[in-house]
């Protein structure tokens, strides 16, 4: 939602070597500066011009840099809000059609709701009428996509878990003197706004509000959990401003402390401090979990428990993840993209794994060469399994965008739920149950 997300040309794992202020300051190379000072730099007043050097995504070593031109602007939230669409899945000469709903962060514009407005944005009315409309296209499972979110409010992640649960309690908050309290449904008397078949897509960067949802979803057997051990963030923060303290008007804006206050935990009395949500079905990613997350702190809080609250779970649904699970795992052995994300994976992990590079440009330009012979190999392999047409060169392979495999094997699973889901509901296997 940002000035570099609308102009479009500064590209995911594209790396900013130097930044310019205006149109025609002096360029600073930021190569092994602090992340936090870079941002300084990047950062200004809106309507004002910053200039990015970039050594595009894949280039070779050596290769010539680009320098983009952007004008500051702030972020609109309208920009991040959530997104819905349809995934049609074929299946037995029948197309099933999976509603998605991605949610970038837990929001809601607090400025708004104060001044009275009754129209003001919030993740939960967006998803709300966003299922309505889904709901009127017809759809036949839903997945609420959560991967990459890294949380937001707390009232929110309360709030949208409410439109899929009867009523009860979400979230449990323990402050630092051990009292404990319970955020229920915020609204336990509205109906729920979609009770067909569920799944919950996550990653390593789902976070706090996002790890709250999808606890919720799991603890209440409510939903399917499908992707990654998500980020393990279970901790509450306050904001301290220090310009209390001021005591002379040049000492103004001294900034604030984040304070760690408490922790939350699930109905269960588990937290997710730590270990995160455990996925009812693992997907393949390229996020390393032994690097990413918030286990692998040294100073991280530890995980721990309190007592289960009193709620009440649906069905349990162990059997039918177990189904789901072994339809999963069968699909997957002659999936061309399945094992196209797989063998990406193991490349990376490879490259991970290098601890020397060679200070010679031209044996640099060779390994990076031949790695990218390598992933356009694995592309044509995926492709041909597909009976799609070969790429001959790397320039066409970076122009194209690659298939989003997680959500296409979530909407695959999410579509057996619901074929099974729709066996369950026949007259005649009612009348075998009972007999």
């Amino acid at each position: 939602g940002g000035p570099a997300a609308i102009d479009g040309k500064l590209q995911p794992k594209d790396r900013i070597t130097g930044v310019a202020q205006g149109e025609d300051g002096e360029l600073v190379d930021v190569i092994g500066w602090r992340l936090d000072d870079v941002v300084q730099l990047i950062r200004g007043p809106a309507d004002t011009v910053v200039r990015l050097q970039i050594m595009p995504a894949g280039a070779l070593p050596g290769a010539e840099l680009k320098v983009l031109t952007l004008t500051r602007n702030q972020v609109k939230l309208e920009e991040q809000a959530a997104k819905s669409n349809i995934v049609t899945i074929p299946r037995e000469g029948r197309e099933w059609s999976i509603g998605v709903i991605e949610v970038p962060s837990f929001y809601r514009d607090y400025r708004a709701l104060s001044n009275g407005d009754k129209d003001y944005t919030s993740t939960t009315k967006d998803v709300k009428r966003l299922i309505a409309e889904l709901e009127e296209k017809g759809i036949d499972g839903l997945i609420i996509d959560l991967r990459d979110n890294g949380g937001g409010h707390l009232t929110e992640a309360t709030a949208l878990s409410g439109l899929f649960i009867d009523n009860g309690p979400v979230v449990q908050l323990r402050n630092s003197n051990g009292r404990i309290s319970r955020l229920d449904d915020p609204d336990p008397v509205a109906r729920v706004a979609y009770n067909g078949p569920l799944a919950v897509l996550v990653n390593r960067y789902s976070a706090s509000a996002s790890e709250i949802f999808a606890a919720a979803i799991q603890d209440y057997e409510r939903g399917v959990i499908i992707g990654q051990q998500t980020f393990g963030k279970g901790t509450v923060q306050n904001l301290y401003s220090l310009d209390q303290y001021v005591r002379r008007p040049e000492d103004e804006g001294l900034g604030q402390l984040t304070l760690t206050i408490g922790k939350y935990y699930r109905v269960t009395g588990e937290s997710t401090q730590h270990r995160g949500v455990e996925p009812d079905i693992e997907l393949p990613s390229h996020i390393d979990a032994d690097q990413i997350g918030e286990s692998v702190r040294d100073t991280a809080l530890p995980w721990d428990t309190i007592r289960t609250t009193n709620f009440r779970p649906g069905t349990p649904l162990d059997t039918t993840i177990s189904s789901l699970t072994a339809n999963y795992n069968a699909r997957i052995k002659d999936d061309p993209d399945f094992q196209f994300l797989v063998d990406d994976i193991r490349e990376v992990e490879e490259m991970r794994a290098m601890k020397t590079v060679s200070l010679k440009i031209d044996s640099r330009r060779v390994e990076r060469e031949e790695a990218m012979n390598k992933r356009l190999q694995r592309e044509n392999a995926r492709r041909a399994g597909l009976h799609l047409e070969p790429i001959e060169s790397i320039e066409v392979l970076e122009t194209l965008e690659g298939p989003d495999v997680q959500l296409d094997q979530a909407a695959a699973i999410i579509t057996d739920l619901a074929a099974l889901r729709e066996v369950e509901a026949a007259p005649e296997h009612t009348a075998q149950t009972l007999l």
